[in-house]
């Protein structure tokens, strides 16, 4: 069967924000995707797409079989009737509208959609939830990619139950977490108190809050494997 096309969501900057860059493009504006990401896909059987930002999201969905939403930057509270708390990681607004473009219009074509980090804070306010601006001891931004922070506490008989064993171990991220959950979402996992998975009730959408394109098991992790599974099947049915 073709491999299944997966849009990989990413972030706008200029160029002067990164190092080795000419002065004189630091105007100029770039795309940049983790390509740990994609390297996920791929193992589980996908072909990644990156997907700019300045496109409609209803365009690119007509091309795709399914969407990874990544990490990166604050969700604009605004997107949840909210007054922003810190200024310390600031939103990107173009970003915030092309996401929820693209997961309004996922939604509509039932295309399958993985959530990582901010990819799950972004599925929850999507669908009405809110979130904690800055809970400061899950940002465990000083330590290695791969710091086991975290021991699961993963709902039995769910989806993340039948991908992963018991007690797993997952790294941490992320200093923004979710507080009402959204409409049709069901937690999946916690970790001391915290939302770290969830998935839509009938949509095949699944967010975990941990970072798994980061670990040492990113070739073979069970969540790429679903979004590619999902991706099929959805091929399948026509």
């Amino acid at each position: 069967m073709t491999a299944p096309l997966i849009g990989i969501t990413g972030r706008r900057k200029r160029a002067a924000e990164f190092t080795g860059m000419f002065e004189i493009l630091g105007h100029l504006e770039g795309d940049w995707f983790y390509v740990d990401y994609g390297r996920g896909v791929r193992a589980a059987g996908g072909l990644p797409v990156y997907l700019p930002v300045d496109g409609d999201p209803a365009d690119y969905v007509d091309h795709l079989d399914g969407v990874l939403l990544t990490g990166g930057a604050d969700i604009g509270p605004e997107h949840y009737g909210h007054e922003p708390e810190t200024d310390e990681f600031p939103p990107e607004a173009i970003r915030d509208e092309f996401e929820l473009g693209l997961l309004d219009v996922a939604a509509s074509t039932e295309l399958p959609v993985l959530g990582i980090c901010r990819g799950l804070q972004m599925i929850n306010v999507a669908f009405g939830g809110t979130l904690h601006q800055h809970v400061p001891e899950h940002a465990l931004f000083s330590d290695p990619v791969r710091t086991m922070a975290h021991r699961l506490e993963i709902t039995p008989d769910s989806t993340l139950a039948r991908l992963y064993e018991p007690g797993r171990q997952v790294n941490s991220l992320h200093h923004q977490t979710v507080d009402e959950l959204g409409g049709d979402l069901r937690v999946l996992a916690t970790a001391e108190g915290v939302i770290e998975a969830l998935e839509h009730d009938t949509l095949p959408m699944l967010a975990v809050q941990w970072h798994p394109e980061m670990l040492e098991t990113r070739d073979t992790d069970p969540v790429f494997g679903w979004l590619i599974e999902a991706a099929r099947a959805r091929m399948a049915a026509g």
